[in-house]
């Protein structure tokens, strides 16, 4: 990033999964130059205190309050960076930073850029082995921000249409009910025999990898550090891994 002590800037970054190592140099260069660092308390927690950075956590149900006080700050002069688990525009702050330049020209002529990261999706298929190798799509779970409705539409579109399927936000302990309406969905299109990974809190100490069929997954298999990959009608095993071959019959 380029900026002057009169001009601010605004980041959008993804970290990565969880291990640092999967931070890109890009991101880590980045974050050394801010003097300012906004997002949802555990992913500001990631980042070192240092002298000149001001760490500025808030709740993740605040997206929108948030981009909008980190284009605030980057109007005033600051060098901001907006921080996200994975990659900022996975369901992530990217969307609302644009969301918030809505109708503010003022804004919109900032120094704004979006830095990749590696998503949790791409983490969890990486340790299972390729199941994400054909075609495939990524669909959240959580209704905070759609209807139920939507949800199954789309899990019965993308089942239909015989796409693997990456899960973000499956179960939560305020509405544990939501997976296993979706478990349902996807084994009626699905069948029992279609295969099914859990990748909780990948690429962390705690990563946690299970493969199973649709017929042998229970709603307690998923919280949400678990990211759930259902494999298209061809994902196999191959020894310890699964994967989904390249070509499509």
């Amino acid at each position: 990033m380029t900026g002057t002590p009169d001009r601010g800037w605004l980041c959008i970054a993804g970290l990565g999964p969880g291990d640092d190592r999967l931070v890109t140099p890009e991101v880590t260069e980045t974050l050394a130059q801010a003097t300012d660092i906004v997002g949802y308390i555990p992913y500001v927690a990631r980042i070192a205190p240092r002298e000149g950075l001001t760490l500025h956590p808030s709740d993740n149900r605040v997206e929108l309050d948030r981009a909008r006080a980190a284009l605030e700050m980057a109007a005033a002069g600051r060098r901001v960076v907006v921080v996200s688990s994975g990659d900022p525009g996975v369901f992530a702050m990217a969307s609302a930073v644009f969301e918030a330049l809505e109708g503010r020209e003022d804004w919109q002529a900032l120094d704004i850029r979006v830095l990749p990261g590696i998503t949790a999706m791409l983490a969890a298929a990486a340790a299972a082995g390729a199941p994400l190798g054909h075609d495939f799509c990524c669909i959240n779970l959580s209704d905070n921000l759609k209807p139920w409705q939507v949800i199954e539409t789309r899990l019965r579109h993308a089942a239909r249409a015989d796409f693997a399927m990456a899960f973000y936000n499956p179960r939560s302990a305020s509405r544990p009910e939501g997976f296993t309406k979706a478990l349902a969905v996807l084994r009626e299109e699905c069948g029992p025999d279609r295969l099914i990974t859990f990748a909780r809190a990948v690429s962390t100490p705690d990563q946690r990898l299970q493969t199973v069929t649709l017929g042998e997954t229970t709603p307690e298999m998923a919280d949400m550090r678990t990211v759930v990959i259902v494999g298209n009608s061809a994902t196999r095993r191959v020894g310890r891994f699964v994967y989904s071959p390249r070509s499509a019959r």
